[in-house]
């Protein structure tokens, strides 16, 4: 039968834990369930999201798995055929690192081109660090930007976080923005230095985890704190 014709199978967007903790303590049941009946996977990383499908379906054969990579060195003009299942009527899910698929991550592209073919895409309930953070925050959930990751060089970074400051406090919104772990403690150092005193800084670290911290001050008590963030994934928040 020609693949037009057939059903086409469903694009589900699986999210994953946030670190190292029992993925039933965060996800909903319904993940499991769509694990266990999936066997094309579209990930970032092969062997841990190998060992999160075991940890959620420990019985299901590892051997049977069909994976795709998606990361930063895969060619873009092979990300069509990662949805050929769904074309002959199988079930995908795409697995992030961490957290949800398609958010400050690589699935989008395929969800992209899912929508271009007509395949439902079906986002399944999981842990936002991003929108878990901006909850715990007490800033302006009603009007907020996520702008993921400042630029490396210092000087385009503290120009960058002046203009977020500035367009927080003429829009009344809430700026979101993540760094990489091991440059946190810098980057914390540049906020204390370039924001106003005034202006209420979130970080929400380690977000479900047991070594959760998540707090809210002015600049002006920040700079009274001693916090290593070293290493440890962070969400910043900022509102003037």
């Amino acid at each position: 039968m020609d693949s037009n014709n057939k059903t086409k199978g469903k694009l589900y967007l699986i999210p994953t834990t946030l670190g190292d903790n029992e993925p039933l303590e965060v996800l909903p049941i319904s993940i499991k369930r769509v694990i266990e009946a999936v066997d094309h996977y579209i990930v970032e990383n092969e062997k841990s999201a190998r060992r999160f499908i075991k940890k959620i379906s420990p019985r299901k054969s590892q051997p049977g798995l069909h994976i795709e990579l998606l990361n930063k060195y895969t060619e873009a003009e092979s990300l069509p055929t990662f949805l050929q299942p769904c074309l002959e009527g199988l079930n995908v899910g795409i697995i992030s690192e961490a957290g949800c698929p398609g958010i400050a991550d690589p699935g989008a592209d395929v969800v992209r081109i899912a929508h271009q073919k007509n395949i439902q895409v079906v986002p399944l309930v999981g842990p936002s660090s991003i929108v878990l953070a901006l909850m715990s925050s007490g800033m302006n959930g009603q009007n907020f930007a996520f702008n993921g990751y400042l630029p490396i060089d210092s000087a385009d970074r503290k120009k960058t976080i002046k203009s977020l400051e500035k367009k927080s406090r003429d829009i009344k919104q809430s700026q979101i923005f993540i760094e990489t772990p091991y440059r946190n403690d810098k980057l914390f150092k540049e906020l204390l230095t370039s924001l106003s005193n005034s202006t209420r800084l979130c970080i929400a670290c380690d977000i479900t985890l047991n070594t959760e911290f998540i707090q809210t001050k002015n600049i002006t008590d920040w700079k009274k704190s001693n916090v290593d963030l070293n290493k440890r994934p962070a969400i910043f928040i900022i509102q003037a």
